[in-house]
């Protein structure tokens, strides 16, 4: 899987891929989580529960439609709830976590779930009239990928591997590829180049998260 620059990140914000890469971002954070369960116990037929019930929380969301705003608020929610957002944010800000204090985390990890509600949520109504389908689920190591085909009107179809796992003690989504790019490895290169130009001072990072996206 590549890595993606800051620049084609931009370069791709504005192609079809982005919307692609949108549309994995959404369904991650509708991710519904179950009764708490000992770790490696996610069986097969829950993850793929996992995703039928994304696509129907995202469906919700824009069947509902309403204004900009109101959308993206109700997927930072969805997102907050039931995606695996500590994992992912701290994959992001990768080796610099380890010098972060713990109060740093904490605000670092509420503002990147901001930032990626705004960043992804602005493209809720370019889904609308969209199917998602679940091809089929398989075991790797310690988690479960789940195979979806997306079709968007006037697209051809693309294809979205959901990555689940349980070891946080309920089961999680904590990253999706979208035809070969990892959301989370995606996200680490950004907050890399933004916390580099920053000259690694991960307190203006924060600050600057809370209005990005």
């Amino acid at each position: 899987m590549s890595i993606l620059t800051w620049t084609r990140m931009e370069t791709l914000m504005k192609s079809d891929l982005s919307r692609r890469m949108f549309l994995g971002t959404a369904l991650a954070g509708g991710v519904v989580s179950l009764v708490p369960v000992p770790a490696l116990a996610l069986g097969d037929a829950q993850a793929t529960q996992l995703v039928d019930r994304v696509v129907a929380d995202i469906n919700k969301v824009i069947a509902r439609g309403g204004s900009l705003s109101s959308m993206i608020s109700q997927f930072e929610r969805i997102f907050s709830n039931y995606a695996d957002v500590p994992i992912i944010a701290r994959s992001a800000l990768g080796v610099d976590a380890r010098r972060a204090s713990s109060g740093q985390l904490n605000a670092y990890t509420r503002a990147f779930k901001s930032y990626i509600a705004r960043k992804y949520g602005k493209r809720f109504e370019e889904f609308v009239g969209g199917e998602i389908s679940v091809l089929g689920t398989r075991k790797l190591k310690s988690f479960h990928e789940v195979q979806a085909q997306v079709k968007l009107r006037g697209k051809a179809p693309f294809q979205v591997n959901f990555l689940v796992s349980d070891k946080s003690g309920q089961a999680r989504f904590f990253d999706m590829i979208i035809e070969g790019i990892s959301l989370r490895l995606s996200e680490k290169e950004e907050i890399g180049a933004m916390l580099d130009r920053r000259k690694g001072n991960i307190d203006q990072l924060i600050a600057d998260l809370k209005t990005a996206g």
